[in-house]
């Protein structure tokens, strides 16, 4: 277990993953300084987008080192055979491709996987710097609070211990099913921070009305369905079930197929296990499958009616053309969930379906916060239109004139 653990290229690997953050930011920076940004909150608001961005693309990339058989690609952490690439450790990579051709290290699966380590430790890099520039640049008229990327500092390095027990733990099916869990609460934390920066351009009274909204508050029990689901998806995915079922509606010509749940759902067990030594039966695979196609059935009403609710939604008699878009996108994202979820299935799991029904799942937690996160803003600017309408500001304890904590700004 100790030799899977192997710190000597982890500086190496952290270099490489802030050299490779480098090129997206100064990509964005010029681009940003031509059309004449200026001051911390904009520039925050630039690199927490980007942030988020790149996380989306972790989660895809990740989808895809998994989809790959690529997670033992190397089956060290965080180098490869102890080296920051695989072009160093390639003699090593030589012997155990030798020895186990059909096995899990290849020098295409090591770069695979590499390459998602880079990427992490890139989106570590940004996500650190933001919390360093927050903590310096805090108390900053119409900046966010510090404690949000202090959250999301947390959350990196939380993902990062859930990568290496990936590693060392085999791809165990509980792990890699929390790894999956945990990129897509990074996905909802960083989109709730754009949203807090974005918050204080939107019109008071309209708001207002929202945060007091019962539509509101329905949403957050769309996310915690979306949430149950996403796990359920993970769990299908990283027990290799999907193909359990091969065709829809049915599954193995029946409606109701021969499933055993506790197998199934017995969550302390290794890859292809039952947890008692012998291998995981169809039966069980077949009840994770036929979970996860129920859930999926209660998640696609629940967005198409919360789709239609948003785009009937009055604003209070202020207007609310953003939750109308809002609306349509979920039904985009809906639609193309059900699509690439079908083509899983019927198609015989495809690399591109599956991909894609990953990144569908991203973005519906991402235009989910996007909808919901409406903190109460804390800069000057806000203060004065709260003045102006007419109504009472109350701020949270312990806040200066910068944008809400991460507690308040998601209730």
């Amino acid at each position: 277990m100790l030799g899977l653990i192997n710190l000597d290229p982890a500086l190496e690997v952290a270099l490489l993953g802030a050299l490779l953050a480098l090129l997206p930011v100064s990509v964005v920076a010029l681009r940003a300084r031509r059309q004449g940004l200026r001051g911390w909150p904009a520039w925050q608001r630039v690199l927490t987008v980007l942030t988020l961005f790149l996380t989306i693309d972790l989660v895809v990339f990740g989808a895809f080192t998994r989809l790959t058989d690529s997670g033992l690609g190397c089956p060290d952490w965080p180098g490869c055979y102890g080296q920051t690439s695989p072009f160093a450790a390639h003699e090593q990579i030589s012997a155990a491709h030798a020895t186990l051709p059909t096995g899990p290290v290849s020098h295409g699966k090591a770069w695979i996987e590499m390459v998602h380590r880079y990427l992490a430790t890139a989106v570590g890099a940004l996500i650190t710097a933001l919390m360093v520039l927050a903590w310096w640049m805090r108390g900053r008229p119409g900046a966010l609070s510090p404690w949000w990327s202090t959250a999301a500092f947390i959350w990196v390095c939380a993902q990062g211990a859930f990568g290496a027990l990936t590693v060392t733990l085999k791809l165990q099916p509980i792990i890699v099913t929390g790894h999956l869990i945990g990129a897509m609460l990074g996905v909802g934390l960083l989109t709730a921070q754009v949203r807090v920066l974005d918050v204080v351009h939107m019109p008071v009274a309209l708001r207002l009305a929202w945060q007091q909204a019962p539509l509101r508050k329905l949403g957050w029990a769309v996310l915690a369905l979306l949430a149950l689901q996403i796990a359920l998806g993970a769990w299908v995915s990283t027990n290799y079930a999907v193909l359990a079922c091969t065709e829809v509606p049915q599954c193995q010509g029946q409606w109701w197929p021969q499933m055993d749940f506790q197998m199934g759902f017995h969550l302390l067990r290794p890859l292809g296990g039952d947890g008692q030594g012998a291998f995981i039966t169809l039966a069980a695979l077949t009840a994770i499958h036929m979970v996860h196609r129920l859930m999926a059935v209660l998640v696609l009403l629940a967005l198409i009616a919360y789709g239609a609710a948003l785009r009937r939604w009055s604003g209070g008699g202020q207007g609310a053309q953003p939750w109308r878009q809002d609306g349509r996108v979920l039904w985009l994202l809906a639609g193309w969930q059900l699509l690439s979820g079908l083509s899983n299935v019927v198609l015989g799991w495809p690399l591109v379906a599956a991909l894609a029904h990953t990144l569908g799942a991203a973005l519906l937690v991402w235009r989910l916060m996007h909808v919901l996160t409406c903190a109460t803003p804390l800069t000057a600017s806000a203060r004065n239109q709260h003045a102006e309408a007419g109504r009472t500001l109350t701020d949270p304890p312990h806040q200066g004139l910068h944008a809400g904590e991460p507690q308040a700004s998601a209730s």
